[in-house]
C-alpha cells in the first residue's frame, strides 16, 4: 500500500482537475449541498460573461466606421457599377417606353447612352455619402453590444459547453493530465517525507 501512494495521489490529482473542468458548465442549475448552493461557473456567471463579451466585441472588434469604410471603398462600389448599369439600361430602353411614352419616341440610341453615363456619373457622386448617411442612421439604432449581450445570454449551457470544449479540448486534456502528474509528484514526495 505504501508504493502505491504516488499512483493514488496520480488518480486524486487527475480526477480533482476533471471534476473541477467538469464544475465550469455543472450543474446547470442551482443545488443545494448540505447547506452550500453548487452551480457550474458559466451557467451562473453567463449574464456576466454576456455582458463582457458584448462590450468587448462593440468596443474593439465592430465598429460602423469601419463597416461603412468597407462599403464605401472605391473597389467595392465599382463592384456594383455594372448592376445599375443594367437597371439603368432597362429603365432607359424598356420601362421609359411604357411611362413616358411620348419622351421615348423622340430619345433615340445615342442620346439614350448619353443619359445613361450622366445618371451613372450621378449615381457613383452619390452613392459614398448616401452610404455614410446610411451607416450613421444605422449606428444610432443598432446597439451592437445590447445585440451580442442578448445573443450569448440566451446561449444555451449546452452551446457554450460544446463551444469551449470544441474550441479547447486539447487544453483541458492537457490541464487533466498536468493535474495527475503533479498528484504523482505529490505522492513521490509524501512517500520520501514518511521515508525520512
Amino acid at each position: 500500500m505504501f508504493w502505491l501512494q504516488p499512483f493514488i495521489a496520480a488518480f486524486t490529482g487527475w480526477f480533482t482537475t476533471w471534476i473541477a473542468i467538469k464544475m465550469l458548465f455543472h450543474p446547470r442549475n442551482p443545488v443545494r449541498f448540505m447547506g452550500i448552493t453548487i452551480q457550474g461557473v458559466f451557467p451562473k456567471r453567463q449574464a456576466l460573461v454576456a455582458d463582457k463579451i458584448g462590450h468587448m466585441v462593440a468596443s474593439e472588434l465592430i465598429h460602423f466606421d469601419d463597416i461603412a469604410a468597407r462599403i464605401n471603398d472605391p473597389v467595392e462600389l465599382k463592384k456594383l457599377t455594372p448592376v445599375i448599369e443594367q437597371h439603368l439600361d432597362d429603365f432607359l430602353k424598356v420601362k421609359l417606353k411604357e411611362k413616358l411614352p411620348v419622351i421615348a419616341m423622340f430619345v433615340t440610341g445615342s442620346t439614350l447612352d448619353k443619359i445613361k453615363e450622366g445618371m451613372l456619373e450621378e449615381i457613383n457622386i452619390l452613392l459614398p455619402d448616401l452610404i455614410s448617411r446610411y451607416t450613421d442612421s444605422l449606428s444610432q439604432k443598432i446597439d451592437i453590444r445590447k445585440m451580442v449581450t442578448e445573443k450569448v445570454a440566451r446561449f444555451s449551457s449546452d452551446k457554450l459547453e460544446q463551444i469551449l470544449e470544441a474550441v479547447m479540448k486539447k487544453e483541458f486534456a492537457f490541464l487533466e493530465i498536468i493535474g495527475g502528474v503533479l498528484g504523482f509528484v505529490i505522492g513521490l514526495i509524501q512517500m520520501g517525507l514518511t521515508l525520512i
